[in-house]
């Protein structure tokens, strides 16, 4: 499932501050990385199944690898997890209301405060 009506992917934004905001609610980078793109994570673990709430971005200049990189952020996603096949986004997945509310609001959120540092 797409976040297309966020206004996340509109935004470009520093590294090491993106990874700070990203880590206060708790999407995760770790080893998500090379030196062009990265990922954020945040694992949902429900009642009937894992959903991960993703945020892809690439690098517009710089390089991830030496923490010095202008990230240009795309759209976000939301999977569910199929053990072991990996995570679908798929339009023929259904996903709970609630966790998709709870999705908008923290997207919503992180994109207000990444909106004060972000670069045209």
């Amino acid at each position: 499932m797409k976040f297309e009506n966020i206004g996340l992917d509109q935004l470009k934004a520093d590294l090491s501050r993106l990874d700070e905001v990203m880590l206060s609610y708790g999407l995760v980078r770790e080893g998500q990385w090379d030196y062009e793109r990265v990922t954020y994570d945040r694992k949902f673990e429900l009642k009937d199944g894992v959903y991960y709430l993703r945020v892809f971005g690439y690098a517009a200049e710089g390089d991830v690898g030496a923490h010095k990189a202008l990230i240009q952020i795309m759209t976000p996603l939301l999977g569910k997890h199929y053990y072991p096949h990996g995570v679908e986004y798929g339009e023929g997945e259904s996903f709970p209301k609630s966790l998709v509310s709870q999705c908008e609001k923290i997207l919503t959120d992180i994109k207000n405060e990444v909106e004060k540092f972000a670069q045209a």
